[in-house]
């Protein structure tokens, strides 16, 4: 495993693509509603990231064919976007990433659609949201790689829901998915030493049910194998000296 140790320049850069990946989230999480399809939500994304005069991250990557992950309900990561109308009460996991001069910023969100939503989604989202902040707190240089995941699982199973253990997050910088690989679960106090210039894409992918997942035939969208929700939010992280800087961070 080699982590890249980012120089002042390139977190800078890094903060730029950041900031980017940020404001488009943003904006796609503010117009999500029932009655649209999750392809329009892509096809804005698009929209945003070449008027900036960026590229979207995600797009061909390893063939996926769309600019944003929009993962409703039960799908757990990786939906492709479509034809697929959003209805009230849905959960809509959007997740992208924008690649500006070299550097990729990579974040998600998961959006409550409207007013009826299944009694235990208020939970779920605010589960899976307290995770990824308490993961978070824990990046400072000194600090393990494990003390991040630990604090994910402790915050999630605190609350009733499960971790997803097939996928996890990564670092993050030049390329999309760069070493370490980020667990969501794991014992404190293990894995590689936090420093300062690291970059991370720290995301708890957190179940209503059961942990278990699987694919689907299009060979990207993940769901739940009980059917029951998930919700995943994301944020790309710089380790400083002063400890945790949030790079996708909205305004």
């Amino acid at each position: 495993m080699k982590i890249q140790i980012k120089s002042g320049a390139e977190l800078e850069a890094m903060r730029v693509s950041g900031r980017m990946t940020a404001e488009v989230l943003q904006a796609l999480c503010a117009m999500t509603r029932a009655g649209m399809t999750t392809g329009e939500l892509d096809a804005e994304a698009r929209r945003r990231i070449a008027a900036m005069g960026a590229k979207p991250a995600f797009l061909n990557y390893h063939g996926f064919p769309a600019a944003a992950c929009i993962s409703v309900n039960d799908e757990v990561i990786h939906g492709i976007p479509g034809d697929r109308v959003i209805q009230n009460g849905d959960l809509v996991s959007i997740d992208i990433g924008v690649k500006y001069k070299g550097f990729i910023g990579d974040s998600a969100y998961t959006v409550m659609v409207g007013d009826r939503f299944a009694p235990d989604a208020l939970e779920l989202v605010r589960a899976t949201q307290a995770a990824l902040a308490d993961g978070i707190a824990q990046v400072r240089p000194g600090a393990r790689l494990s003390d991040v995941s630990h604090a994910i699982q402790q915050t999630a199973e605190g609350a009733g829901c499960s971790i997803v253990v097939d996928y996890v997050g990564h670092g993050v910088g030049r390329d999309l998915h760069e070493d370490p690989q980020i667990p969501n679960h794991g014992r404190p106090g293990k894995g590689p030493v936090l420093k300062a210039g690291m970059t991370l894409a720290i995301e708890p992918m957190v179940n209503r049910g059961s942990a278990a997942v699987r694919v689907l035939d299009d060979g990207w969208t993940v769901v739940t194998q009980d059917g029951k929700p998930s919700a995943h939010f994301e944020h790309t992280v710089a380790v400083t000296e002063d400890g945790a800087e949030i790079l996708t961070a909205w305004k």
